[in-house]
């Protein structure tokens, strides 16, 4: 059996599994195909593939040849060209969004594993990308912050006078947020956090931080670490209280997402007015939408001397650790799908092969994708 790795597009400097991967996958007896420079960008240079017994090929030769394709990102319309019959992709392919992509790619027969769709259980967090990118991009979320903030973020004692600490607000203590909570402490912030949640208040406050309660929240416990939506009742009973810690904050941290549909605005006009001049906004969620009303992805905003940064991949800004935790993803999870000699065997008797599986012998075939693809 082949594996291929694809060099991923100039936007994302990840790739899907670095040299020290490719042993496990030897001992296995899988040859792996790796297109040139395919890690130049995360620092796994193709010297190193070598040393470690994968080959180097073109582009068109890994499609070709390949049984498992690794690409984080959607193939092209050429990459589908020449991709290897009966061949199996596997990436973060956001299926709940990408609905035509997905019809197509059934259409053509193609056989797609799309990580971000893997249950989120206990057996799953070895192969969790979700959480292994997110821990990353709560990290960088502070450090930006701190870079950016016109102030200290620890309280400093000096002959000059004392400075305070920074105020930071955490919207959402998922993966993501509770990374950026430990971080902010350890800088010295004094931290607040929100989330529908009440179950992630003992995490919270063991990390130092304050949890911000609203009563009525709907039981998000299986949402597999996203927001739900709320009633309206609670939505504005969450905008009074996420208003009164907002003036107060230098720094807002926002995290919060609901698979398949637009990021709940937890930071309108209204909230934004009231914020401190020179305040920052550091938005996780800016690739579906946001959770301001001026968020903007990839772009920096000032709004009213507010200054709103929308990056939702703030993990490509580490390629080196990212690719080596999602590389480690990846092989766990590729155990599921291989046999006891390293041939494929798709066990959809396995809920974490079910749950990530999209496309299979010409149909949806994943559950959650087919109910939000009826209700279009």
């Amino acid at each position: 059996m082949t594996i291929g790795i694809l060099r991923e597009p100039t936007t994302e400097p990840r790739v899907s599994l670095i040299p020290e991967h490719i042993a496990a996958l030897k001992k296995q007896n899988i040859h792996v195909l790796a297109e040139h420079n395919c890690g130049s960008h995360a620092y796994a240079s193709d010297l190193l593939y070598t040393e470690q017994g994968a080959e180097l090929s073109s582009r068109e030769n890994v499609l070709k040849n390949s049984d498992i394709l690794l690409s984080i990102n959607l193939l092209t319309t050429d990459d589908l060209k020449n991709l290897k019959k009966n061949a199996i992709v596997l990436g973060v392919y956001n299926p709940l969004s990408n609905f035509a992509l997905i019809k197509d790619w059934a259409a053509k027969g193609l056989t797609t594993f799309s990580m971000d769709m893997l249950p989120r259980t206990t057996r799953a967090q070895s192969m969790d990308i979700l959480s292994s990118q997110a821990n990353i991009a709560g990290y960088k979320a502070v450090l930006l912050a701190a870079m950016q903030l016109p102030k200290y973020f620890p309280m400093f004692m000096t002959a000059a006078g004392s400075i305070a600490p920074a105020k930071v607000m955490i919207l959402g203590a998922g993966v993501a947020g509770l990374q950026a909570i430990a971080t902010a402490k350890r800088l010295g912030a004094v931290v607040e956090v929100f989330d529908t949640r009440p179950a992630v208040k003992e995490e919270v406050m063991s990390l130092g931080a304050k949890f911000i309660e609203v009563e009525g929240a709907l039981d998000a416990s299986k949402a597999g670490g996203y927001a739900v939506d709320q009633t309206e009742e609670y939505k504005q009973k969450q905008q009074q209280r996420i208003a009164e810690v907002a003036s107060k904050a230098d720094v807002i941290i926002t995290t919060a997402q609901i698979p398949g549909k637009k990021a709940p605005i937890l930071l309108p006009d209204s909230i934004l007015d009231s914020m401190k001049s020179g305040s920052l906004i550091i938005d996780l969620a800016s690739a579906t939408g946001g959770n301001t009303t001026q968020t903007k992805d990839s772009e920096t905003v000032v709004y009213k001397n507010v200054t709103i940064i929308g990056n939702s991949n703030l993990q490509g800004t580490m390629p080196s650790d990212a690719s080596k935790l999602y590389g480690k993803n990846i092989l766990n999870f590729l155990q599921l799908i291989f046999g006891p000699e390293g041939q494929i065997n798709l066990n959809f008797e396995d809920d974490l092969v079910k749950g990530t599986c999209i496309t299979y012998n010409g149909e949806v075939c994943n559950e959650r994708v087919r109910e939000v693809l009826s209700s279009k």
